[in-house]
């Protein structure tokens, strides 16, 4: 196999973001964003470690919600889909203690969007789902 060689990748599974308390984060995402928790498992030899994941109710691709390794959290970024971005930015302004743009970002060559953030600084861009 070469670089000529099309790739067998077929999806984006799971994102990750490094957060600096998993419980923390957990309630932020789906208290607040309201998303779903996917996976919550202790691993490691001594179960030292935790693995947690959270997902938009019925999407396919996950975010992954890490422990800092050997780094501080926060940093990271995704963005994710909606039919709705105005409805959206409505609904996550009301519940409060998010810290989301107040401006949608509009411009004709771009989908209609807007950035929110973590307790830890990472950020997610909500942008408008193609036709």
């Amino acid at each position: 196999m070469n670089a000529s060689t099309p790739t067998t990748v077929t999806n984006l599974g799971v994102a990750m973001f490094t957060v600096a308390d998993q419980d923390a984060a957990i309630s932020f995402y789906t208290e607040k964003l309201g998303f779903e928790l996917r996976s919550d498992e202790s691993f490691g030899q001594n179960n030292e470690m935790r693995w947690v994941e959270v997902a938009p109710p019925g999407s396919t691709a996950r975010l992954a919600l890490n422990e800092p390794m050997g780094g501080a959290p926060g940093g990271g970024s995704i963005g994710v889909e909606t039919k709705d971005v105005k409805g959206e930015h409505a609904r996550l302004t009301v519940i409060g203690g998010i810290d989301v743009d107040e401006q949608l970002m509009e411009s004709p060559d771009i989908p209609l969007m807007f950035m929110l953030r973590d307790p830890d600084g990472n950020t997610v861009v909500v942008v408008e789902a193609a036709e």
